[in-house]
């Protein structure tokens, strides 16, 4: 670098450029799939390659491109969006910026084929590195065909930092999925090297492709939810009170028709359901929010994940109003304290989580980012409400003695050499925080984490039944048929040996559905839809493609987490008893199957020096 001010040569700004827009394939794909909307496409077909990273080809039944207007399609900034700035803030399609098509076109090699119906003969063309290769006439259906290959082959550092082809291709079928469920009246296939993964027709309700898309049994979960106030309506589904996620991916919002990762909405969302389930349950929900075009302003983020509202307060309001109203919460919509039927302390406390969305929302953004004017002030910061509380199965006390030796401590790392003692053998003292054991002897002080503790317990457990016998299972009353999506049904179809090994008596049941007719003992308080849904959940996109033999050390290490006893649950003095004999038979527990530390010892001579006695 010679410190001299220049101009950058043009390609190289469209490949930066393009970083805003195209991150990896599911980018792409996003991008293709908004056009086809766009155009009115009521079919769309795709087809990945290597997940998306080889190639993408995406065709619809659209309305094509005229002959004259192909090339301006990749020209920068061209667009049939938008004639005047004012225009930005009244689109109403799923894009404008005339970033899309060019940006692609800079990192990739692109072939499109479009017809319009009144044209006698179709377009082609072909693009690599930005520029035009090939422009000719070519026969083809009416609408547009777009094949992008040799992804990021122009910007290799980028390419580097794109993951697996099985995690690239989850992606992109988030994105289908996304965008199915704004659309359920269009037409979805999708394929991937040549497997269908998405088949979905069109349909006239939003219940149907909810059920076709996420799994029949969200059809008997979800309750409608509709609400509207002054021009705002909000409309959709959410899940009933008892089914819940450990996460929050199957939550879809739309504003407009756009699916849309918001803060403010998903808090409301969260104030909504505070009540009724569970601290670290997430509901399932599918809620569109329609509003005036100048009431929101989708020009904050380059893909358009983020927005901005012009009343955020009301916004909030409706949702919460909306959703207590479905799910039968305490709340009477229309009443005097925000609306929302509460009184004294339950007021203050929806004002409170009120405030604290709106600080949050304007400290994301920033003031500067702000299109629309008059923004309400915050009072204060008020931390979150304090998580509702629940009673897991207590810990069961052994029949008999393990027959391992007792080892010579808990955690060699964490505990002094003192040979043949045992947490069994110290004293326990009482618990902190309803999670942590206070232990203490002569050399020092022990605390112990409870669900941890259990938590390798369990797991050491299942890894010595797995290596003989089986881990006796407790057979429900009434088999529970679960339908899942395609991509869950094949991952746990390839698990059910290892779930048998665990107590989990699983079979397919036709179709996408498997039948489970057995849990294990552990986790007999468990209920099975809600176990193998929060199974699926915690295994990621690379635990997904493990080996079988890896695969059962991360399945083993979600079910011992499901059923170890949680935090902020105090144990009986009979519970801890049981506790330390158990990981007393342990050798080398130092640690919870996640790695985490699941005790430390603090020694007289540290005692005294944090007192400073020494």
């Amino acid at each position: 670098m010679s410190g001299k001010i220049c101009l950058l040569p043009e390609t190289l700004t469209h490949r930066i450029a393009a970083g805003e827009v195209v991150e990896r394939p599911a980018s792409i794909l996003k991008e293709l799939l908004e056009n086809a909307l766009d155009a009115g496409a009521t079919e769309i077909v795709v087809a990945l390659e290597r997940g998306g990273c080889a190639s993408i080809r995406v065709t619809d039944n659209g309305e094509g491109i005229a002959p004259e207007e192909v090339p301006l399609a990749f020209s920068r900034y061209a667009t049939s969006k938008i004639g005047a700035f004012e225009d930005i803030y009244t689109v109403r399609t799923f894009g404008f910026r005339g970033e899309a098509l060019p940006s692609i076109a800079s990192i990739a090699e692109v072939e499109m084929v479009t017809r319009q119906a009144a044209a006698p003969a179709g377009t082609r063309i072909v693009i690599k590195a930005g520029e035009v290769m090939e422009l000719s006439e070519a026969g083809c259906p009416v609408g547009t065909s777009l094949f992008v290959s040799r992804i990021f082959d122009s910007v290799p550092v980028r390419k580097k930092f794109l993951k697996n082809d099985l995690t690239e291709q989850g992606a992109c079928i988030d994105a289908l999925t996304r965008l199915a469920l704004a659309r359920p009246e269009v037409t979805l296939r999708a394929s991937a090297g040549g497997r269908i993964v998405l088949n979905l027709p069109g349909v006239t309700e939003l219940a149907e492709r909810i059920a076709l898309t996420l799994g029949k049994d969200f059809r008997g979960q979800l309750v409608p939810a509709e609400g509207s106030k002054e021009g705002v309506r909000l409309r959709g589904f959410v899940s009933r009170p008892d089914f819940t996620r450990s996460s929050a991916a199957q939550m879809y919002l739309y504003v407009n028709g756009r699916f849309v990762k918001d803060y403010l909405l998903n808090h409301a969302v969260m104030t909504a359901y505070r009540r009724v389930i569970a601290s670290r349950r997430y509901p399932a929900v599918v809620l569109a929010l329609e509003l005036p075009i100048g009431d929101v302003d989708v020009n904050v983020h380059p893909a358009k994940l983020e927005v901005r509202f012009r009343n955020p307060r009301e916004i909030y309001g409706l949702i919460v109003e909306t959703l207590n109203r479905a799910i039968g919460a305490d709340a009477k919509p229309g009443a005097a304290a925000a609306g929302l039927g509460m009184q004294g302390r339950g007021a203050t406390a929806y004002g409170e989580r009120v405030e604290e969305a709106l600080k949050r929302y304007r400290v994301s953004t920033g003031s500067e980012k702000l299109f629309f004017t008059g923004p309400v002030a915050a009072k204060r910061d008020v931390p979150p409400a304090a998580p509702a509380s629940f009673t897991p199965e207590p810990i069961a006390a052994p029949a008999e003695p393990p027959p391992e030796e007792i080892p010579e401590k808990c955690a060699r790392e964490t505990i002094p050499a003192e040979e043949g003692r045992g947490l069994a053998e110290r004293r326990y003292l009482g618990h902190a925080a309803g999670t942590y054991l206070i232990f203490a002897d002569a050399e020092g002080v022990l605390l112990v984490d409870q669900h941890a503790a259990h938590e390798r317990i369990i797991y050491e457990r299942l890894r010595r039944r797995a290596a003989g016998e089986r881990i006796a299972g407790q057979r429900l009353l009434l088999p529970e048929v679960i339908s899942l999506p395609p991509r869950d049904f094949s991952f746990l179809a390839e698990s059910l040996p290892i779930l048998a090994e665990a107590g989990l008596e699983v079979e397919p049941f036709g179709g996408d559905s498997l039948v489970v007719k057995a849990v294990p003992t552990f986790l007999s308080h468990a209920e099975a839809r809600t176990l193998i849904l929060d199974l699926l959940a915690d295994c990621t996109e690379a635990d997904r493609r493990l080996a079988l033999t890896d695969r059962r050390e991360r399945i083993f290490t979600a079910l011992a987490c499901r059923g170890a006893v949680k935090a902020n649950r105090e144990l009986s003095a009979a519970e801890v008893t049981a506790l330390c004999r158990e990981l007393d038979a342990i050798p080398q527990a130092a640690t919870c199957p996640h790695g985490r530390p699941l005790c430390l010892f603090f020694s007289i001579a540290e005692l005294e020096k944090l007192f400073k006695r020494r």
